[in-house]
């Protein structure tokens, strides 16, 4: 967790303020992945807890709600996220796009389990510490399974007295209608390019524009992708891309199967969106170095096609987490590619 705000939240932060006299039960906070809003729902969890909140409604930083808070012990706080997110070094604090991998054989959870929400029973029914708030941090929200949603969802149904809920979401569209009805939603923005780019420089980043562009303007998800080491294989495939054919493609799902698949497909369903925008408009959203072949490939493909792929592409993010065979899975989706282009 950042010690404060990026400078895209602060206009979100003082909208947020408004809420603290009637603070509900349950607050759902959605945006794009990689803008920090678990950060953010962090950082407002350690200033609903402070015992000497400032003017503006950051937290004192010195007192002895705030020293639990910053040693991970605070008794009145609770953080519910998968298993696979603990054993990250999390950029966002969210999402884990940036992260270490666990040194464990076992391949941790991307689920929230059941355990993990009725384990907060008996955090809710006891007496607070310093008598004010329990706070519960769960993130991200789709990732509940069903158990654990419908576990949630009682709860949050007959919300514990003093308890807040602070979720955060990438997809509402994943979460229970009925989850989503009982919480206050409240949305995070994407920062401006320009924000954006200023933050990456100052992180140090070079060639801040392309990798933020090629994250769809989400800084913490171009800087975590930028130190994953994942560029040459990104490269690899935009290369497939821009050239598509059945031996490149047989060639590159060699090389790539050992790499994470989720990128790669979402590599993929940016590329289609930048060939249905040239082919619309002639405007370039995420890969603007490869105008030339986006370009020609706009040229030749027809919509029905194009729309078949994106479908594809969008069905093949759903299951990239848990394919029977990565390199099936890759000659599948480039070989499906490449018929689309011909």
């Amino acid at each position: 967790m950042t010690s404060s705000l990026y400078p895209w939240q602060q206009d979100a932060w003082q909208q947020l303020q408004a809420l603290r006299p009637r603070m509900p039960h349950a607050i759902l906070f959605h945006g794009a992945q990689g803008i920090g809003k678990a950060d953010f729902i962090e950082h407002f969890a350690q200033a609903l807890l402070c015992e000497d909140v400032r003017a503006d409604g950051h937290a004192c930083g010195a007192c002895a709600s705030c020293g639990w808070f910053s040693q991970g012990n605070h008794p009145d706080y609770r953080r519910v996220r998968p298993e696979a997110l603990e054993d990250e070094v999390a950029d966002d604090g969210e999402e884990g796009e940036g992260a270490k991998k666990s040194a464990k054989t076992k391949t941790p959870s991307k689920d929230i389990k059941i355990e993990q929400i009725r384990n907060l029973a008996d955090f809710m029914n006891i007496s607070t510490h310093r008598q004010g708030l329990r706070v519960v941090v769960l993130y991200p929200a789709e990732a509940l399974n069903t158990p654990a949603s419908n576990a949630l969802l009682k709860t949050l149904e007959e919300p514990p007295p003093g308890t807040l809920f602070l979720l955060a979401s990438n997809s509402l569209d994943r979460l229970l209608p009925t989850i989503l009805s009982r919480c206050r939603k409240f949305a995070l923005p994407m920062p401006s390019h320009e924000q954006a780019l200023t933050w990456l420089k100052q992180q140090g980043l070079n060639d801040a524009d392309s990798w933020l562009r090629e994250q769809g303007g989400a800084p913490l998800a171009a800087l975590a992708q930028s130190e994953s080491g994942g560029r040459e294989e990104t490269e690899q495939l935009l290369q497939v891309l821009a050239n598509p054919g059945v031996e490149a493609a047989l060639k590159a799902a060699d090389k790539l199967q050992k790499a994470p698949l989720a990128p790669l497909v979402a590599s993929l369903q940016r590329w289609l969106y930048d060939v249905f925008s040239v082919k619309l408009s002639g405007t370039i959203r995420y890969y603007p170095r490869h105008r030339r072949e986006l370009e020609a490939l706009a040229g030749r493909i027809n919509v029905s096609r194009l729309m078949a792929a994106i479908k594809a592409a969008n069905e093949r993010r759903a299951i990239a987490e848990h394919p029977l065979s990565p390199k099936l899975f890759l000659e599948d989706m480039l070989l499906d590619y490449a018929s689309s282009c011909q």
